[in-house]
Parts: structure tokens; sequence; C-alpha cells
């Protein structure tokens, strides 16, 4: 199968060097060295996920490049707050067009109507995307070990905490377990193979084994939070993550593919709790 990770990223740089054209690095940084001068309140997705009872981040995305649309109406002035109102502990928001659906504007249209910390959920493989998602009004930004050498993760997560950006930072198989002590806020076990797109939520468990050898009840502040991402659709998965030592439940599609995303987590956190 075509590895469909490779694809992504070689279009997400061309795709960046066209927004570069568009509006030049020095402007976008300019513009960004002003809104922190002015001292935007930027919200703590770590914090959030350790000191929820539960600590789902709930996802707007509405296509995947596996299943096609998922919501092509979705509209981000009302999931995320809807998603917020039935006991998100964070959101997470598509960016990428091409290939999931999304936009830079997603993020733009709910940042004013949630209090919550919202990730900008990219293929982050250039500085310049860590000014823009400080622009658009995320509070935290993804990288992918995947897409990325260490030396880079490591610059751009130096960057991320300048520009006063979380970083969740995601893995998915063992290989990858030496960026793991990268300065970073959040480690994310993607269940899903961004080569393949196959899910299996068993990853999350042989991970935390290599993470969390002494497990991970017990959270320091100076302890990444541990997020489980894709492929959970169980409440009784997520009781059995947490005691595995993690702390953050990244879902979209469960929710996303009901009529009323919103309700659907509402109801499945009273299953989680019950």
């Amino acid at each position: 199968m075509q590895d469909i990770l490779q694809e992504i990223v070689a279009y997400k740089r061309i795709e960046v060097a066209e927004q570069k054209e568009q509006v030049p690095p020095r402007k976008l940084y300019a513009e960004v060295e002003r809104m922190m001068a002015d001292g935007v309140t930027k919200r703590s997705l770590s914090q959030s996920l350790a000191e929820d009872s539960i600590g789902i981040i709930a996802e707007f995305k509405r296509k995947s490049p596996s299943k096609g649309w998922i919501k092509e109406d979705g509209k981000p002035e009302i999931i995320p707050p809807a998603y917020e109102k039935a006991g998100a502990a964070a959101l997470s928001i598509l960016t990428d067009e091409r290939y999931f659906g999304g936009s830079m504007d997603f993020v733009r249209k709910a940042r004013p109507l949630v209090c919550l910390p919202i990730l900008r959920k990219d293929f982050i493989v250039d500085e310049y995307q860590l000014f823009q998602a400080r622009q658009i009004g995320a509070d935290a930004v993804l990288l992918i070990a995947a897409d990325l050498k260490k030396v880079e993760a490591r610059a751009l997560t130096a960057l991320a905490h300048e520009l006063q950006l979380e970083v969740l930072l995601e893995l998915h198989a063992e290989h990858e377990l030496d960026y793991a002590d990268l300065p970073v806020d959040a480690i994310g076990v993607n269940n899903r193979n961004l080569g393949t797109f196959v899910t299996d939520v068993q990853n999350s468990f042989r991970m935390a084994a290599r993470l969390c050898p002494a497990c991970c009840d017990a959270i320091s502040t100076n302890t990444p939070v541990l997020v489980s991402e894709s492929g959970i659709s169980n409440p009784d998965t997520i009781r059995l993550l947490r005691q595995a030592g993690y702390r953050g439940f990244l879902i979209g599609e469960t929710f996303m593919k009901a009529e009323n995303p919103g309700e659907a987590l509402q109801e499945f956190r009273k299953k989680v709790l019950s």
C-alpha cells in the first residue's frame, strides 16, 4: 500500500512554500510579535488534560484520507462549542485542507467561541506553520516524529515554546521512542499507522509499557502528559488506558460521524464515568 504520510508531507512542503508567497514570513512574524506584546492569554493543553477526570480532546475532523468525508457540512462555529458544553477537556481542529477538509479559518472561527485549549492538528514541517498557529489562536501544535528528524523536532519544540505554544509530540512505533526525551508538553501515541491508516488501539498499551516502565499514575509537572490518539470508540478502553498511564484521549471520528457530535461526546462521557 502506498505510504500516505509521505504523500501528505511532500504536498505540505509545497503548500507552505505557496503560503509564504501569499504572506511573506517577515509580515507574519511581525504580526505575531505584536500579538504576543499585547499579552493574549494562552491556555495549557497539558494542564487541562492532567486535571480533567477523563481528558478527552474532542476533534473537529470533517474528512479522512482513508474514509473520505465524515461530516462535510460540519461547522466550526457549532461543533467545537458543543464539545466544550459536553465536557471536553480540550479541542483538536484539523487545518489540513487537501486531505482532511480542514482550514486555519476553522481555528479562527472557533477561538472566540470557546475557552478550552485548541490544538492545531496538521503536519508541521516548517517554523512558518508555528507562527501561523499562534496567529490564528491555537494554544498547542502537533509534531509528528515520523515527519521530522529529531534535531528538527527539537528546534520546532523550542520555537513553539518561545511562541507560547505547547507541543504534543506524536509517536507511533518503538523505533521513535528516542524522541520521547524532547522537552515537550505531551506525548501522543497514534494508534493509526500514518503510512497505511490501519488502526490498532493495542498500540497505546504496547507503547505505554516503554514510555512508563514504572507506571504513570503520579503525573509530575515535569512529565509530559500521555495521550492516546485514534480508534477509541469504547468507554471501557478509556478506563484501561488511564490505568496504563494515559491522561489524554484524542477522539474525532467517533463523535463526528454522529448526527450531533456534542451529544455523542456527552453520552460517551457518561458511560466512561458510570
